[in-house]
C-alpha cells in the first residue's frame, strides 16, 4: 500500500473517530476511493458519498461523477461532515469549492491539503503535484493555499478551526524534511447560529 496514504490516514483516523458516529459523509474528490474505503471500514458512518469528476480504471468504491467546478449536486447541510484529501488545489477556484463544501456540510469540514508562503514552496508543490498526478491524467493548475488564505476564508464564513496539524508528517526522510512544512490537516466546525 502507498505509504503516503497510510501516513495521511494515520492522521485522519483519530480526528474522525473523535467526532463519534456520523450519519452522512461526503468524500470530495475521492479519486480511486481508497480513503472512502478506509472510512467505511473503520468508522461509524451510516452513509458515505464518494464524489469525483471522473472514474478511475480501478476503484475501491464506486464514485458519483459530477461536473468539474460546478455547484455540488446536494441540498444545503446534507452531510454531517465533508472531507477532501489533496483535492482543492486541483479546482479552478478553491474558494468557490470551499463555499460549496461548507454549504453542503451541516457541521464539519476536514481538509488535508497544502500551504505555501514562498515561491520556493510553491515550486516544490508543483513538482510533487506533477510527479504524483500526471500518471492519472489529473491536471495540476497549482492553486495551492497561500499564507493560510483558505483558513481565513472559512473563518470569515463562520467556521472555526478545531484541529490543526502542521507540519503534517506525510513524507519521511529527506523528502519529509523538505516538504512536510507544506502539508497540513485541519478540522473546521460550523459555529452554532
Amino acid at each position: 500500500m502507498n505509504p503516503y496514504r497510510q501516513r495521511i490516514w494515520s492522521m485522519l483516523k483519530p480526528i474522525l473517530e473523535a467526532q463519534g458516529p456520523l450519519d452522512k459523509v461526503l468524500d470530495f474528490g475521492c479519486g480511486d476511493g481508497w480513503f472512502a474505503s478506509q472510512v467505511l471500514a473503520h468508522m461509524q458512518v451510516r452513509e458515505l458519498v464518494p464524489l469525483d469528476v471522473k472514474r478511475r480504471e480501478h476503484v475501491f468504491v464506486e464514485p458519483l461523477i459530477c461536473t468539474p467546478d460546478a455547484p455540488l449536486p446536494f441540498p444545503d447541510e446534507t452531510f454531517d461532515l465533508a472531507y477532501s484529501v489533496d483535492v482543492l488545489h486541483h479546482c479552478a477556484d478553491p474558494f468557490r469549492q470551499l463555499d460549496e463544501l461548507t454549504r453542503v456540510s451541516r457541521r464539519y469540514l476536514l481538509l488535508k491539503d497544502h500551504n505555501y508562503s514562498s515561491a520556493t514552496g510553491r515550486l516544490a508543490l508543483a513538482v510533487l503535484d506533477e510527479l504524483g498526478n500526471r500518471k492519472f491524467g489529473i491536471p495540476s493548475p497549482y492553486n495551492y493555499q497561500h499564507a493560510w488564505s483558505w483558513t481565513d476564508h472559512l473563518a470569515r464564513r463562520g467556521w472555526v478551526q478545531k484541529i490543526f496539524i502542521h507540519p503534517a508528517p506525510c513524507h519521511v526522510g529527506p523528502l519529509g524534511l523538505l516538504t512536510n512544512s507544506l502539508q497540513y490537516v485541519a478540522l473546521y466546525e460550523r459555529e452554532p447560529g
